[in-house]
């Protein structure tokens, strides 16, 4: 058998050669793996209680330090979502544990968010299988297609303040507590659910209990509110760019569209950090279970990875406007451009 050290280099590597380069990046160190979760879960932990301590001081103040701690939810989450991939421990069993334990405090039921995630990485930038785990993208020929009415609730769905600024409030604190789009597969979501809804019932009982409401109108829900909207934004443009990867069923490849079809956000380091690397996105699409914090090391031994799919933040802006699938130019497109190219109303 070839070894990844015999596999071709630059242009002549394909994605499918890359899984196997990337195969010896995916154990993870225990040790490690327990730094990271402590160095976010204890500031976070201390940033609420300074936050709580705070309101006997200034309002203003508690909800700074909330917002600030809606940064280390991120990284929370961003850790939970490792354990779904089975990269942040040898066993999965404590893995599994430790991602539901975390799912209570960013409000997504762990086995419910798994599988809708395992689906989202299986079908990603395939046409024919759109649904579950993705931003809803319509191709320029379905808006055609559609009523004015139809039309028009897309647009509002692509609207900013309905993405970034309504849907994720609504998605982490309503819609994440039903197991949409695994309603009928089995207790085991509704259990996934319905035991994470309890838990945060308990909590938001035990801090009104000691607190009243000031706590959870000042802290709590800031937190999370922050949270969500940076994370909803981070999954955004990982794979709304213009030259991202979309076909049919028949041209689609698993690795080709992981590798095409994500990309890789180029932040600064203390963003880098928040978001556990989450912006080499290509590569964690690619082999999803490489643990977070060796995402980097891959990227110093492979320039070719570091030089792929670069956003940088002010490129990502442009995103936005970005609303329509164009098969015939294969790219993303904008409202704008769909209207003065094909006269889409």
């Amino acid at each position: 058998m070839t070894s990844s050290d015999d596999l071709p280099t630059g242009q002549g590597r394909s994605a499918q050669d890359w899984v196997r380069v990337l195969a010896k990046y995916r154990e993870p160190s225990t040790r490690r793996s327990i730094l990271e979760l402590l160095v976010t879960l204890v500031p976070f932990t201390l940033l609420w209680a300074l936050a709580w301590a705070s309101m006997a001081i200034s309002p203003w103040l508690t909800l700074g330090l909330s917002i600030l701690n809606g940064l280390f939810l991120v990284r929370l989450f961003c850790i939970q979502h490792d354990c779904g991939h089975a990269s942040f421990f040898h066993s999965r069993k404590v893995q599994d544990w430790v991602g539901r334990c975390l799912g209570v405090l960013t409000l997504t039921p762990y086995d419910v968010w798994r599988r809708t995630h395992s689906i989202h990485h299986a079908q990603h930038g395939n046409l024919d299988q759109r649904g579950i785990g993705d931003v809803l993208t319509l191709t320029v020929a379905e808006y055609r297609a559609r009523s004015r009415f139809g039309r028009l609730m897309y647009r509002l769905y692509r609207h900013p303040l309905v993405l970034f600024g309504l849907g994720p409030s609504y998605l982490f604190l309503l819609q994440n507590r039903l197991p949409l789009g695994l309603m009928t597969a089995g207790r085991r979501y509704w259990i996934s659910a319905m035991g994470t809804n309890a838990a945060v019932a308990l909590g938001l009982g035990v801090v009104i209990w000691l607190g009243g409401a000031a706590p959870v109108l000042l802290i709590y829900i800031p937190t999370v509110v922050v949270a969500a909207t940076i994370g909803v934004w981070l999954f955004y443009v990982q794979h709304q760019f213009e030259e991202t990867y979309w076909t049919g069923n028949d041209g689609w490849q698993l690795h080709e569209a992981a590798l095409a079809g994500s990309s890789h956000y180029v932040l600064p380091a203390p963003l880098r950090w928040v978001s556990a690397n989450i912006g080499i996105h290509h590569v964690h699409h690619l082999y999803s279970r490489i643990p977070f914090y060796r995402l980097p090391e891959i990227l110093q031994d492979h320039a070719e990875l570091a030089a792929a799919q670069r956003l940088t933040p002010w490129e990502s802006l442009r995103s936005v406007n970005l609303h329509l699938w164009d098969e015939k130019l294969k790219r993303l497109t904008s409202f704008r451009e769909a209207r003065r190219r094909y006269g889409v109303a």
